[in-house]
């Protein structure tokens, strides 16, 4: 009876938000889509390949790979390739998580902020092409929301980016956390708004501490002979190895297509986990 009360809920919330965006059987037929992933219930732990685990929780739930492409692409972004999703159920924001098995990134490289986001807007130029390819609507990014620091005591990076949708004009905060593990590391990117972004991502960095990684995987595992990243945590926010590879040195000039960040359609997933508070 609660695993269906539960699922009731969200599915009510799903409808409302979906409803505040389209009309009619679209509203419907939209909520029906993402009330039917595989959510997961409070208690379930998901795998995140083989390297970490999310355990949800009355405030937090998760999706499976196949499932956050599904909600990726009711969402107007392509699907990625072996990405999670954490979504709180009492806010509004949503979380893709994805794993690099790049190897061990040393984190005693000193970050240039203006630089990066320098590099960063030029080459999201090449990703706003890519995406209207795709068919979905380009995002234009504006700027810092925070810019990159890096958080020793829990071996996390973490910036934000405002990027504009070009179709829609909404302003849209993609906050990017590289959290370091012993072979890789993982992405983990929170979809908000500006408005709501220091209390969502708040509530993100609660969320987080039901990631672990899987014993062994952890930064602090490290041994000598293990494979080291030949990049720090500039690259990080550049986009890895793709990044330290075109740059020879200089991260000057990118040609590539950095991921300029995940879209949200507001109007259809403002509270789509917000259970009825009531």
């Amino acid at each position: 009876m609660r695993k269906i009360l539960w699922v009731l809920g969200l599915a009510l919330n799903l409808a409302y938000g979906v409803a505040a965006a389209q009309d009619g059987a679209a509203a419907s037929e939209s909520a029906k889509q993402i009330a039917a992933l595989g959510w997961h219930e409070p208690g379930k732990t998901g795998q995140i390949g083989s390297q970490a685990t999310f355990k949800a929780s009355e405030r937090y739930t998760f999706l499976n790979a196949a499932d956050t492409d599904k909600f990726l692409q009711l969402n107007g972004n392509p699907p990625q390739k072996d990405s999670y999703t954490i979504a709180a159920t009492k806010s509004d924001w949503f979380g893709v998580l994805s794993f690099e098995p790049e190897g061990y990134v040393k984190d005693d490289e000193k970050i240039d902020a203006d630089a990066l986001l320098k590099t960063l807007k030029a080459s999201n130029e090449e990703s706003a092409k890519r995406r209207k390819e795709q068919g979905y609507s380009a995002l234009s990014l504006e700027g810092w929301a925070i810019p990159p620091r890096y958080d020793e005591k829990n071996r996390r990076l973490e910036w934000g980016t405002q990027l504009r949708d070009e179709t829609s004009g909404d302003l849209i905060v993609n906050v990017s956390t590289k959290i370091l593990g012993r072979s890789g590391y993982t992405t983990a990117i929170l979809v908000t708004t500006p408005k709501t972004v220091e209390q969502d991502l708040a509530d993100f960095k609660v969320a987080l501490s039901d990631f672990e990684y899987v014993s062994g995987e952890k930064y602090s595992d490290w041994k000598q002979g293990d494979k080291v990243a030949a990049y720090g945590l500039g690259a990080l926010v550049l986009g890895g190895a793709a990044a330290a590879a075109a740059s020879k040195g200089g991260f000057k000039a990118i040609g590539i297509a950095i991921l300029a960040g995940l879209a949200a359609l507001w109007g259809a997933i403002k509270r789509f986990f917000s259970r009825n508070k009531d």
